[in-house]
């Protein structure tokens, strides 16, 4: 459901694609990625030269991406199955599915393997394809280790604290977030969000008002007194819509105030954007 269209491109357009880190599709100019880079794998494909390379674009929300892949092998209905706890945790990974055949294939969310690895797999690709021609000429069937790309060891995806009395909002809201790629950890109101915040400091912190214990801007205050998450973003997500309940947010430091019911995209993209700013903090 993420794919938008898929192309057959010159080689030349590829290798400049590549070189540039972008891809222009229409009038838009999107990020560029040869897939097993973004896996963690080399950095070019293996595919056997020809006239033309395939490129897929992807879609998630309102973000775009340009694909290089080896092949489109078809189109076919799948079944989604839930990740186990041993997979749920890696990044990118939406979900699993059974082929006819009983193999089992794993379903990723390139968009959000691209937020989490895209400056290393553009790394890698770029030393890929500035290696010198006569290197390759010079290599036969094995493939010396001064031919691979760099092998860069995964990072943490980045983590979001949501806080939120109703278990159904948590996990919706956890479902969603961890389909984008993000860590997600719950807490049932704000002095539970406080524990989780001294456990680990997350990149985004999403919040109710009304809670029992401690509300969302008593939680709001607390934060923005200790000096450990002063910078933290705050996005409050409410029914209480009134312009006083806005003021008073925007006094206590709160960064962003979404009322219910609301986008997801619009949530998606907010949380992309100050995770960006605090990984460029960082």
């Amino acid at each position: 459901t993420l794919i938008d269209i898929v192309r057959r491109v010159p080689v030349a357009e590829v290798a400049e694609a590549t070189r540039r880190g972008s891809f222009d599709h229409g009038n838009q100019v999107m990020p560029f990625f040869w897939f097993g880079a973004l896996l963690q794998g080399s950095g070019r494909s293996d595919e056997a030269p020809g006239r033309t390379l395939t490129v897929v674009i992807i879609k998630s929300a309102a973000q775009r991406i340009a694909l290089h892949v080896d092949e489109v092998v078809g189109n076919q209905e799948v079944v989604v199955k839930n990740l186990g706890v041993q997979l749920a945790r890696l990044p990118g990974l939406a979900g699993v599915t059974l082929l006819a055949s009983g193999a089992p294939a794993l379903i990723y969310n390139p968009v959000a393997l691209a937020t989490l690895y895209g400056q290393s797999a553009r790394a890698a690709m770029q030393a890929a394809h500035a290696a010198p021609a006569t290197a390759a000429a010079q290599s036969t069937s094995v493939r010396t280790p001064a031919t691979q790309a760099p092998v860069h060891a995964p990072k943490q995806a980045p983590l979001v604290l949501v806080v939120d009395d109703s278990l159904t909002v948590r996990r919706v809201t956890q479902r969603l977030l961890t389909r984008e790629g993000y860590r997600v950890t719950t807490a049932k109101d704000g002095l539970d969000a406080l524990e989780k915040l001294a456990e680990e400091t997350p990149v985004v912190l999403l919040s109710d008002i009304e809670m029992p214990r401690m509300d969302g801007f008593d939680l709001a205050r607390n934060v923005r007194a200790d000096t450990r998450w002063a910078g933290l973003p705050i996005i409050m997500i409410t029914s209480r819509i009134a312009q006083k309940h806005r003021e008073h947010a925007a006094q206590l430091g709160v960064n962003h105030y979404l009322g219910k019911p609301y986008s997801e995209d619009d949530l998606i993209g907010l949380v992309a954007q100050y995770a960006g700013q605090m990984a460029a903090v960082s």
